[in-house]
Formats: C-alpha cells, sequence, structure tokens
C-alpha cells in the first residue's frame, strides 16, 4: 500500500517511479549529487555582460557569438541569440560550425573564423585570453557563467552570462540536509562560479569543470566509497551527450 500511495503522489508531482524497488531504494540514498543549470537555477540564462576585447565593437562581439551558437543545442547559446535579438543586431549565416564536447563551437562567420565556449576551448586551439581571463574572474565572482569568443585566432572578448537560482533550490536542500542526505553540485561551469552558487545554497561540495562524460565517472567514485547515490538533473546538460559545460 505504501508503494502505491507513494508512486501515485509522485506522479501527481511529475515524478514516476519506475518499481517497488527503485521506491525502497530511495530511502536509502545518503548523496544527492545535482546539476547546476536547470536543476539549481531556473534555466533560463541571459546575457547580462558584454566586455570586447580592445579594437573588437560590442556589437560584434554579440552578433558573430549568435551566429555560431545558432546551431548549438546548449542553453546558453539561446542567451546569447537573444541577446543579440535584443540589441536589434543582425545574425549572419555560420559555415563549418564544429562542437567541441565540454568547451565550446566553432565556424566561420563571414569569412572570419570564430570560437566561442570556455578556456578549455582557447587552450585547445592555442588562443591566449591575455587581460580578459581578470576580467572573466570578475564576472564569475557574481556567479556568471564566462564565455570567450576569439576572431581569426586572436581573443575577442568575454560574455557574461546569468541564470537565477530558483527559489525553491535553498529550502530543498535544507530539507535534504536536515534528513542527513550531503548534497553534492556537479557541474562543467568554472570553479570560482560553482562556488559562488554552492555558497549561497549551502551546497556540502562542489565538483566543478566537469566534462558531460566524466559526471558518471564521478557518481561511481562516489559509490565506489560505499555512498548510495541519486542524481537529479533536466536531462539534458547532466547527459553525457551534452556538448558544453553549464
Amino acid at each position: 500500500m505504501s508503494v502505491m500511495v507513494g508512486t501515485g503522489r509522485g506522479a501527481t508531482a511529475g515524478i514516476l517511479i519506475r518499481n517497488a524497488e527503485a521506491l525502497e531504494l530511495l530511502e536509502k540514498v545518503d548523496t544527492l549529487v545535482l546539476d547546476k543549470t536547470g536543476t539549481l537555477t531556473e534555466g533560463k540564462p541571459r546575457l547580462v555582460s558584454v566586455i570586447p576585447a580592445p579594437g573588437v565593437s560590442e556589437p560584434d562581439l554579440v552578433r558573430f557569438a549568435a551566429s555560431i551558437e545558432r546551431a548549438s543545442e546548449h542553453p546558453l547559446a539561446s542567451a546569447v541569440i537573444a541577446g543579440a535579438e535584443e540589441r536589434g543586431l543582425m545574425i549572419p549565416a555560420a559555415e563549418r560550425f564544429q562542437s567541441h564536447t565540454g568547451k565550446g563551437v566553432t565556424g566561420t562567420v563571414e569569412g572570419r573564423a570564430v570560437a566561442v565556449g570556455n578556456l578549455a576551448l582557447l587552450e585547445e586551439i592555442r588562443i591566449v585570453a591575455g587581460d580578459l581571463e581578470p576580467q572573466a574572474e570578475r564576472l564569475r565572482a557574481e556567479g556568471q557563467t564566462v564565455i570567450f569568443m576569439a576572431l581569426d585566432g586572436r581573443a575577442a572578448g568575454v560574455l557574461g552570462i546569468a541564470d537565477p537560482i530558483k527559489s525553491s533550490s535553498a529550502p530543498a536542500i535544507e530539507f535534504f540536509h536536515r534528513d542527513g542526505v550531503r548534497v553534492v553540485m556537479l557541474t562543467g561551469d568554472n570553479r570560482t562560479t560553482a562556488e559562488t552558487v554552492a555558497r549561497k545554497l549551502g551546497i556540502d561540495e562542489v565538483e566543478a569543470e566537469v566534462l558531460p562524460e566524466r559526471k558518471v565517472e564521478l557518481v561511481k567514485r562516489l559509490q565506489s566509497e560505499g555512498r548510495v547515490v541519486a542524481m537529479a538533473g533536466d536531462g539534458i546538460n547532466d547527459a553525457p551527450r551534452s556538448r558544453r559545460q553549464t
């Protein structure tokens, strides 16, 4: 009877429970792993900061980034595109689009080589962030997710994306703490940004700058320590097939 009640209440809350065994196992969970974007945050990121490098205009920085991001499925891509549209910018077509798993995207726009992603992407294509890195760190300390952009082999600027924390996140984490559950945030985002969010929510442990395929490995590590682990995510950013850090 209790299993029937549990599955029924879960269904009304939009939670599907596979079987009675899964419900019984859930009661033994002592560690909860959470994705950040779309789970702890609203999953509705907005472009709030634009810092171009010398010699690059703010409109060019945004429109070139939006052009490349049009071919991406990541939530941060939609924020950049919306930011360009809000500014009334024309978004040119991109060619030779290529996704770099967990790092970002590259392509050609109006004959110019464009790269949009995190610092790991710049390192992969041998571009130095230079003076943009301290400015990026300032945005991260404010809880923003930073995207670097490069044009023709040179760092061109940084974009800051803000994704508000859900009002339900802090009460939910308090609930789990009262029940003796350790809460771990697992994210591909930069450590400074991740730790800013974690401090606001009282999260016990942070695993940041994690590539999508390593998320499964980290869950297995926790299990190898004797923990009974549950993971909650939005089903996109937390999946191993995700193409960008979040």
